[in-house]
Formats: C-alpha cells, sequence, structure tokens
C-alpha cells in the first residue's frame, strides 16, 4: 500500500515535469516562429545605437543653375553620457569650451539618455572650437558632421528665398514653401553597446544621408543683382520708408527679378525684426491701382482692335451690375453718351471696364 502511494506521487511529479517540459518547448517555438520580429527589435532598441548624420538641403538654382541657396558642412557635439567616466571633468572641460555654465553643462552630461545631442551650444561649432573639444579625446564624446544652409549672395532675393531654421526647417519663402521636396532624408552611424552605452566593437553600420531635391526657379541672377543694385541707389537717394521692384516676363508671366527694401541677410535672419523678415512687400504690400490702371485697359483694347476710340461709342447711365455685382461711375447719374476717347478724357469707371469688355466681347463673338 505505501508502495503503491509512492508509485503514484511519482507518476504525478513525472507527469507535471513532461508537462512544464512540453510547455517550455511550445513556448519556445511560439517565440521563434511568432515573436521573433518583435522580440530582435526590443533588443536592437536596447543594444543599438545611431549617430545621427544630418542630411544636405537641396539646393535652390536661378534659371542658369547659378546657385542661390547652398550648403556648409558644420560641426555638432553629440555625447553618450553611459560611456562618460569623468562625468565632472568633461562637463567642466565642455562648458569652458563653449562659454555655457557648467549647471547648463552638466544637464547634457549627466542626462540618463542613450544618445544626447548638445543643443543649441553644440550646434555648428566652429573649426577651432571643435578642435579643442577634439584634443582632449574624451570618451563618450563625439563630434559629428552637420549640414548648414547657406546663402552665398547676403541680402540679395532674401525674401523670395527666406530662411531655415538651427535644425534645417524651412520657416520662410520658398525654404517653407518647398520644404518637403527640399528636405533630405538623414543617414547615421549604427552601432552596438552594453546596458552602460560602452562599444561592443562591432561593425559598425554606415547609413549614408540623401541629399533633397534641387529647385530652380524662374529668377535671373542678372536681372536680380541689377534689381538689387537700383533699389539700393534709390534707398540711398531718396530714403524712403520702402521701395520695391518686379521683373516679369510679359510672354510668359515668369518673374525674372523681385525684391524690396528693407531687407536682410537670410544667413543671419536673427538679427533683424519679424517685420524686415517676413514681409515680402512686392506680394505683401499689394493694393488696386485704380484709375491709373485704366490706361493698360484702354491700350490693351487698342493694341487688340477691339476699339475705335472716336468712333465707338458708350452710353453711360452711372451704374452696371455685371455678375450680381453693381459698378458704379465716380459721377452720379454718369457722363451719358461718350466716344472711348471721351470715356478715357472722364476716366469713367463704366466705359473702361464694362464699355471695353463688351466691345472684346462683341469683336470676338465670346457667348
Amino acid at each position: 500500500m505505501f508502495l503503491k502511494k509512492i508509485d503514484e506521487r511519482i507518476r504525478v511529479v513525472f507527469l507535471i515535469v513532461v508537462l512544464l517540459f512540453v510547455f517550455v518547448i511550445v513556448r519556445v517555438i511560439y517565440i521563434q516562429l511568432f515573436e521573433y520580429d518583435k522580440l530582435t527589435l526590443l533588443a536592437n532598441d536596447l543594444w543599438s545605437r545611431n549617430l545621427p548624420l544630418a542630411a544636405d538641403r537641396g539646393l535652390i538654382l536661378d534659371r542658369n543653375g547659378v546657385v542661390l541657396a547652398d550648403n556648409i558642412t558644420t560641426t555638432s557635439l553629440v555625447l553618450i553620457p553611459g560611456q562618460i567616466d569623468n562625468k565632472e571633468e568633461v562637463s567642466s572641460a565642455l562648458s569652458q569650451i563653449l562659454g555655457v555654465s557648467k549647471e547648463e553643462m552638466d544637464k547634457h552630461v549627466y542626462k540618463e539618455t542613450s544618445i544626447e545631442r548638445v543643443h543649441p551650444e553644440g550646434r555648428g561649432l566652429s573649426y577651432d572650437v571643435a578642435d579643442k573639444i577634439s584634443s582632449y579625446e574624451f570618451e563618450g564624446v563625439y563630434l559629428v558632421k552637420e549640414s548648414k544652409r547657406y546663402y552665398p549672395y547676403g541680402e540679395m532675393l532674401s525674401h523670395v528665398l527666406g530662411y531655415v531654421g538651427i535644425d534645417n526647417q524651412g520657416l520662410s519663402g520658398i525654404e517653407l514653401q518647398y520644404d518637403k521636396y527640399l528636405t533630405g532624408e538623414n543617414g547615421a552611424i549604427k552601432y552596438f553597446s552594453d546596458a552602460k552605452g560602452n562599444s561592443l566593437k562591432l561593425s559598425d553600420i554606415y547609413v549614408a544621408p540623401q541629399q533633397g531635391m534641387n529647385l530652380e526657379l524662374t529668377i535671373d541672377y542678372n536681372i536680380q543683382m541689377s534689381l538689387e543694385r537700383e533699389l539700393n541707389n534709390i534707398v540711398s537717394m531718396f530714403s524712403p520708408d520702402m521701395a520695391l521692384a518686379v521683373v516679369m516676363d510679359p510672354n510668359t508671366g515668369e518673374i525674372l527679378g523681385m525684391s524690396s527694401r528693407p531687407t536682410y541677410d537670410s544667413n543671419n535672419y536673427q538679427n533683424y525684426s519679424i517685420e524686415a523678415i517676413n514681409r515680402n512687400l512686392p506680394i505683401w504690400a499689394s493694393y488696386e491701382p485704380g484709375s491709373t490702371f485704366k490706361i493698360i485697359t484702354t491700350a490693351a483694347a487698342i493694341e487688340e482692335g477691339v476699339v475705335d476710340l472716336e468712333k465707338d461709342t458708350f452710353y453711360d447711365s452711372g451704374s452696371v451690375t455685371v455678375s450680381g455685382a453693381r459698378i458704379g461711375c465716380w459721377k452720379a447719374g454718369g457722363h451719358g453718351h461718350q466716344t472711348f476717347l471721351q470715356v478715357l478724357e472722364n476716366s469713367c469707371n463704366l466705359g473702361v471696364n464694362t464699355g471695353t469688355y463688351l466691345n472684346l466681347k462683341k469683336n470676338l463673338q465670346i457667348i
């Protein structure tokens, strides 16, 4: 009886062990087949690191290929806090080189993160500053190449081109309007590290950054330079509150030059007021030309042969409704019966706008 009970217990224990063994096998198979990708990604997040490599922004060119917005290579400071053993020494040295307080640098050096980009004081470093940092050969302190926007002609075409922020994002003008095309795809140097951030000395993976798309404008560099020069002359001679100019190809409507004063340097937009950098006057300061444009309408009608100034007539009743909108003449009751020469002499709103249109419609048989 006693031996029988022992045999039953052994069988129960054996069954439990077998069941546990089967469960472990099933679990291993499930992980290998169904959760492998997920767990691999999680593992890579834990022990893979990326040193970012900023992509060059696409160039902005004039119609003949002259580069109006270029890129220059600068250096930025990146820290891997887990690799820095002598944090106090590193923080003190970097704060002196970058000209910031040690307390501010401590926030970067002691930060509990895998990779820390020192921003903004560690961005766009000069060669001298980068050489000083490199000379210390600190573990966990890296200098990475970074692309920075550069406008080779300074103030020229600044309102049209616009400017970019510290992260190379378009903030104004064409840089903002076409940002998604000009922005490239950043690359990285990928490496593997242990829990403390120390490199495992495995093969690094270089992912090359992809430059953004180039953008060609209708602007002509030579015309634009002439425009800038003449506006500068006007400002020197008359000191106006504002000055603006646009050069257009009348056959195609292409803008060959556009500029205004006051202006600014897109390389140093931070040194100017919001009003100066955000007001592209040829667009922003638009206004109705009023009666001064009547000569244009009349000249076009004569050029196309749809109006004879002396023979064609128009009756001005004082007002007319066009497409549901009432257009009135400046003279109460209108000018009555007139030739188109008198229409122009009297600056008659209805005669120039409505009468010219009706003649055009009649001559071209517009239905």
